[in-house]
């Protein structure tokens, strides 16, 4: 017995001596450590995966303390520091609300050096646990690869929920995209369109996936940007002919165009199309349902064609193509629209709109404005902008911009996060980032998606598109899809209903 208590004794005093220890000595430092990504000055959710970060300055030893006012602290060597899922797990949750410090020591020459320490608040409301996104090449005219994917943003895991390359034939290859879920896949209802071989657009309901032909004699194209009704089986789509332009002096290189679009309505369960939006002179596009699903947002843009070649009259006057904002109210039982609100006047202030997405309790409207057309992922003027539905007020959302384009945005369920994608970190590839959302409508400083390594994104030379909140993942499989999209597809019919009210 006595030999078994000095036996635990001298182990306990060894693994006691073989722990990570702060330097008591350390020299106190006034300016901050530079660390990559920047994760300092945030509100962070508390169910977060571990914000990974490098040290950008060189030293001889590296040391890292991560603490909070409860709970065991996180001490951790090396430049990069990858933290343990579990311990930061573990200390987020217990520090809810709290702030939670990062305190850096490096060692240069003899002497060890103490930095002021970091802070991020842990916010007590959860983000949603999973986004999806499209992983592109950040081309013009070239999609040799691309899926659609999902991520788990408690942990690093991600998964394929489908590839362009599983069905591509050589030359006669597949594009995949605008992937929408109904009401943050909560129902496992989804959609995707598969362009070029085998094309058409995928529908998920439960376990049951179908291809359908959007295409009627009605419409100009099969449903392109879609919004899933958050209650019904239904899809408000635009349905659009678009063209490119390309310029050799303008730092925008390529310009997306509506040549003609207008907005329709598909009813899931009946394979049924009707029409909701068809003005002739006008560019109706990117629905988008409220929150209640008792409104359907969109954007258009006036335009009156003069000649027969609109390819050129598009060329020349495309800087001067304004999409505002309207809302038709939306009656569930009856299914029928109402008569257009003006939602907001963009080109008042010769600028443009795109994007408007409902906060979900129904407060705010989140959306982006540039100088020009709505494809404003190519667009360095695009800004993030924010209007109280309650009073119309409308403001540039300063906390999350920056010099170079924001585009696409998505709310989490709880209305307490925002993704959207930015390409602020080297003007070519559009990244994921995450802002908190407060309770007075105020965003706080965002933040790069976290990755395992930290040095991810310089590695990585793809975009990111479309990033959506989702509270479920896909559990379709890839052969189920596969096994979908290589059937004809299902034609969807024309509904007898008349027009809608202008």
């Amino acid at each position: 017995m006595r030999f078994i208590f000095y036996f635990g004794l001298i182990l306990l005093l060894f693994l006691s001596s073989c722990s990570k220890q702060v330097p008591r000595d350390a020299a106190l430092q006034s300016t901050p450590v530079s660390i990559y990504p920047d994760y300092t000055a945030l509100t962070i959710p508390y169910n977060i995966a571990p914000l990974n970060f490098e040290i950008r300055q060189d030293a001889r030893q590296y040391l890292t303390r991560i603490y909070s006012s409860q709970g065991k602290e996180i001490i951790m060597e090396g430049k990069k520091v990858c933290i343990h899922p579990k311990d930061w797990k573990r200390l987020l949750k217990e520090n809810k609300g709290d702030t939670l410090y990062t305190e850096i020591y490096l060692k240069k020459e003899e002497q060890w050096m103490k930095y002021p320490p970091l802070k991020n608040v842990i916010a007590s409301e959860p983000i949603d646990q999973y986004i999806s996104y499209r992983l592109i090449e950040p081309s013009y005219v070239t999609y040799e690869e691309v899926t659609i994917n999902q991520r788990n943003l408690t942990s690093f895991d991600e998964k394929v929920i489908y590839s362009n390359q599983t069905l591509s034939d050589g030359d006669d290859g597949q594009c995949v995209n605008c992937h929408s879920f109904q009401n943050y896949n909560k129902t496992g209802n989804m959609q995707m369109h598969i362009r070029q071989r085998l094309g058409g657009t995928v529908i998920v309901t439960g376990k049951k996936v179908r291809k359908v032909n959007l295409k009627t004699d009605s419409t100009i194209s099969a449903g392109v940007y879609p919004s899933w009704h958050p209650t019904e089986n239904l899809i408000a789509y635009s349905v659009n002919t678009t063209g490119q332009d390309f310029h050799t002096k303008d730092a925008q290189k390529v310009e997306v165009m509506d040549y003609a679009s207008d907005l329709i309505l598909y009813d899931v369960s009946k394979n049924e199309v009707t029409a909701i939006a068809g003005e002739k002179n006008e560019f109706e596009t990117f629905p988008y349902w409220s929150a209640d699903g008792k409104s359907l947002y969109y954007v258009s843009a006036h335009f009156e064609q003069k000649t027969d070649n609109i390819d050129s009259e598009l060329a020349e006057y495309y800087q001067q193509i304004k999409y505002n904002i309207y809302r038709k109210p939306f009656d569930i039982k009856t299914r029928q629209f109402g008569i257009t609100d003006t939602i907001f006047m963009a080109s008042d202030y010769q600028k443009s709109a795109t994007f408007p997405r409902e906060s979900p309790d129904g407060k705010y409207l989140l959306f982006t404005l540039g100088d020009f057309g709505n494809f404003h992922i190519w667009h360095k003027s695009s800004d993030l902008y924010l209007m109280d539905l309650t009073t119309r007020a409308v403001r540039a959302l300063k906390e999350v911009n920056s010099p170079d384009v924001e585009s696409y945005h998505s709310w989490s369920s709880n209305g307490r996060w925002i993704i959207y994608s930015t390409r602020r970190d080297d003007g070519s590839y559009t990244r994921p980032y995450i802002a908190y959302f407060d309770k007075k409508g105020n965003a706080h400083k965002p933040f790069i998606l976290p990755q395992e390594d930290p040095d991810f994104y310089a590695q990585f030379f793809k975009s990111y598109n479309i990033p959506e909140f989702m509270t479920e993942p896909v559990e379709i499989s890839r052969h189920s899809f596969v096994k979908a999209i290589e059937k004809d597809a299902i034609n969807a019919t024309n509904s007898k209903r008349l027009p809608v009210p202008k």
